[in-house]
C-alpha cells in the first residue's frame, strides 16, 4: 500500500520541475495549515477573521481550501490578526 509520502517522493523523483512544484505545494500547505490551526485555536470563525482582515469570508474559505494561492500581501493581512508572522529561513540543501 502506498502512502501520501510515497507518492510525493515518487513525484519528486520524476524530474526537477515536478520536485520543485511538489515542494512549493508542501510549503504553501504548511503555511495555510498553520493559519487554519491558529484560527481554530483562537476560536475565530472564517467570517470573524475576514472582518478583522477587511476581506470577504469567501476569500478566506478559498484560501483555506487551497482553491486559490494568496499573495504575500494577503498572507500577511491574514496572519497579523492571528498573531502570526512569516519568517524566511535558509533552505537545507
Amino acid at each position: 500500500m502506498r502512502t501520501w509520502n510515497d507518492y510525493k517522493k515518487y513525484v519528486k523523483n520524476i524530474d526537477d520541475a515536478n520536485k520543485e512544484e511538489m515542494e512549493n505545494i508542501e510549503c504553501m500547505a504548511s503555511i495555510i495549515g498553520s493559519i487554519i490551526e491558529q484560527r481554530n485555536d483562537l476560536g475565530i470563525s472564517q467570517r470573524e477573521l475576514a472582518t478583522l482582515c477587511g476581506m470577504p469570508q469567501s476569500s478566506i474559505a478559498r484560501i483555506e481550501s487551497y482553491k486559490t494561492t494568496p499573495s504575500i500581501e494577503t498572507l500577511l493581512k491574514i496572519m497579523k490578526p492571528l498573531g502570526l508572522t512569516l519568517t524566511v529561513i535558509p533552505m537545507n540543501r
